[in-house]
């Protein structure tokens, strides 16, 4: 019997050092693509003094922490997805042995523990730091900087401790319920984590509904639209000479520099922009204009709709069957049996409409007016600006499956402590979600195709040349030309 316990003992023990290797190297290879990816976009340092240099470096170590975080929590589900077919398919297969619930288990409790980590520490930490001159009187250096930040981050968490602890009596002021505010690990990280998940899914809410309707335009910014009732050489002779004119008025007035000057530079960019894209469309093949374009779209169409029949049909099932909600109901282990009826290709359909909804968000987000001065340019961002975007991308990923899994596109279960929020057992905050995403994303849809339609009429008809003239002689236009376009 000792003996079948050490064995017992010395197979759990590789089993769970075989998992931390496998979630080591998954995280490894999340980290570089996050690191390349934030060096793309950050800004190349200028001369700085090292102790900045250090600064900067530190904060862009937490910065790609947290992006691979956020890669994580948008590959839970699909992976977890994944997994269960292949245990399924191949039940005995030896070099999938390593694939087994317990490592799914653990992936999910490891990343909501580095979300919390880098959104209520490693984040703020980063920010201060980044910040941070020292106090007062204190010799200058790395350690002031620390201090400061330390002092910072103290202040702030009793801050967001006082909030919360004020928030939650005055929602349920029981004895029970006061009891629970002092007890920290089990109530008030969980209870403030679900606050932050809460408003990660108003966020995603908000966001995705808008970046649907405009995954329509930013697709036709990428591909080559077929050439329907235009004239691209009329076109390419038109923005010919509105260059020409401007780099003759930029060289008659080079010597000036006023506010005019700055508008034709910009205007001439603007115009050598347009004829790289008109010169683009020129040499498109036909396929590419006449086949490409319209399939993307109609890929587009058929999964937006299909989201919204999916988040249809749950409202249904919640309304006549409980063990829907997103919260409470325990279905099979990983491995024991399949959530689709086609195997494979319903998973892969189901993996698609997650990362769909997940860029869908991405575009969503920048697109709103309040977030789009976030948007990261290429080799021109700072520091600042990456720490905002890398925690609105982690509070974006980590309500992803929760999201998903509340609004029915998956009936994959939560594991971890993402199935543990207080709101996703509430009946009427499940319903009205998913009413609400269903309802303004088929209103932005119909909006869009709607304005689409009537300017692509009015431009088949001349009508859009009319407007174009009565738009007032000193609205801002590089020269006579720009109303005929």
């Amino acid at each position: 019997m000792e003996e079948d316990d050490v064995t017992v003992r010395e197979q759990n023990f590789h089993s769970q050092v075989r998992e931390w290797i496998i979630c080591f190297l998954l995280f490894a290879i999340l980290y570089i693509v996050s690191y390349f990816i934030i060096q793309r976009y950050k800004r190349k340092a200028d001369e700085q003094e090292d102790e900045d240099v250090t600064v900067n470096r530190i904060s862009l170590f937490l910065s790609t922490f947290t992006l691979a975080v956020s890669a994580g929590a948008v590959l839970l589900l699909p992976f977890s997805i994944i997994s269960n077919e292949i245990l399924l398919s191949f039940p005995k297969s030896y070099y999938i042995q390593w694939l087994n619930g317990s490592l799914i288990h653990g992936l999910w409790n490891l990343v909501s523990l580095f979300s919390n980590l880098c959104l209520f520490v490693l984040m703020p930490f980063a920010f201060f730091f980044l910040e941070s001159e020292g106090f007062a009187g204190l010799k200058k250096g790395i350690k002031a900087r620390i201090l400061e930040t330390v002092v910072m981050l103290i202040l702030l968490a009793l801050l967001i401790f006082g909030i919360v602890w004020v928030a939650s009596a005055l929602i349920d002021n029981s004895a029970a319920s006061m009891e629970s505010l002092y007890d920290l690990w089990e109530f008030y990280l969980p209870y403030l984590y679900s606050c932050i998940s809460l408003m990660g899914c108003l966020l995603l809410l908000l966001c995705t509904p808008v970046g649907l309707s405009r995954m329509f335009a930013v697709m036709g910014q990428l591909l080559v639209k077929p050439t329907i009732l235009e004239d691209l050489d009329e076109q390419m002779y038109i923005i010919s000479l509105q260059e020409e004119a401007l780099q003759r008025k930029l060289y008659a007035g080079h010597s000036v520099v006023d506010n005019n000057m700055k508008r034709i530079e910009h205007d001439l960019i603007n115009a050598k922009a347009m004829k790289s894209k008109l010169e683009r469309r020129k040499k498109a093949s036909a396929w590419e204009r006449n086949l490409v374009y319209p399939a993307v779209m109609i890929l587009l169409l058929i999964a937006t709709s299909f989201s919204v029949i999916l988040v249809s049909c749950n409202i249904l099932r919640l309304l006549v069957d409980e063990t829907a909600m997103p919260k409470g109901s325990k279905g099979p282990g990983i491995g024991n049996a399949s959530l689709f009826t086609f195997g494979f290709a319903g998973a892969a359909l189901e993996i698609i409409l997650i990362f769909y909804l997940m860029v869908s968000s991405v575009v969503g987000f920048y697109s709103l007016r309040f977030f789009g001065s976030f948007t990261p340019r290429e080799d021109d961002t700072t520091m600042t600006k990456i720490i905002g975007n890398c925690v609105s991308i982690l509070v974006l990923s980590s309500a992803l499956p929760v999201m998903s899994r509340t609004l029915g596109i998956t009936r994959f279960d939560l594991l971890g402590d993402f199935g543990r929020f207080n709101w996703l057992g509430n009946f009427y905050i499940v319903v009205t979600y998913n009413l609400i995403f269903a309802i303004v994303t088929t209103l932005c849809l119909v909006r869009k195709f709607t304005s689409a339609v009537r300017e692509e009429l009015l431009k088949a008809i001349g009508l859009d040349k009319l407007q174009l003239s009565n738009v007032p002689s000193d609205s801002p236009s590089p020269n006579g030309h720009q109303k005929t376009l």
